[in-house]
């Protein structure tokens, strides 16, 4: 099957499937006349596999050494649940700092900032963070939308007054104008709308950070 097939049934981009494949966690086969990858069950039932552990926090480097037999996936989810009871952790500790906060009548004007700050910042270290990243998600995506749309301005513009100068120079009449026109927005506009989309699908899925994570 092609990788369309597979995008809609693993529920995976084509960013994300690419990704596994250069990291050496599928290896799928090419058509020899076209060269298109050519995905088989066993690749698709692997990326199932990958896409769950991923879900539950498997990182990267430890899908590669199951891959490769280097490790077991009991040990696998036994490092799993060891990193899950270190969070629960270091949640209890910011519930704590909280209710400490609360406990001391402690105002936003005179809150022991140093005392804090340094307990957040040993947990920061640990690789721990409270922060939400879906607002990181959402700053993306208005990015990807705003550049869309200043991209469309840029390129629109020059053209415009092209194709206008040669309307005042005779070079065109009015039909021929109005055409080109359309062209001039409705070419560009449909691809910024179809690049726009891949790359809302991207930061929703989060595999393009994958990279810099592992």
């Amino acid at each position: 099957m092609f990788i369309n097939e597979v995008e809609n049934i693993v529920n995976l981009s084509k960013k994300a499937i690419r990704y596994y494949e250069q990291e050496g966690l599928i290896n799928p086969k090419r058509n020899q006349n076209n060269d298109y990858r050519l995905y088989t069950e066993e690749d698709l039932n692997k990326l199932k596999i990958i896409k769950f552990l991923r879900e539950l926090g498997v990182p990267i480097s430890e899908l590669k050494e199951l891959n490769n037999h280097n490790l077991s996936l009991k040990d696998c989810l036994i490092k799993r649940i060891k990193n899950l009871e270190d969070e629960e952790e270091n949640y209890q500790k910011v519930k704590n700092m909280c209710l400490e906060i609360i406990e001391n009548n402690e105002t936003y004007e005179d809150i022991d900032i140093i005392k804090y700050f340094q307990n957040i910042n040993i947990l920061n270290k640990e690789g721990f963070t409270m922060r939400d990243t879906k607002s990181n998600k959402t700053k993306k995506i208005i990015g990807a939308v705003l550049s869309s749309i200043i991209f469309g301005i840029l390129f629109s513009i020059p053209t415009i007054v092209f194709l206008y100068i040669g309307y005042m120079e005779d070079k065109f009449n009015s039909f021929n104008l109005g055409y080109l026109l359309a062209l001039v927005f409705l070419i560009p506009v449909i691809a910024i709308i179809i690049n726009l989309i891949i790359r809302i699908k991207e930061i929703n899925g989060g595999e393009e950070d994958e990279a810099s994570k592992y």
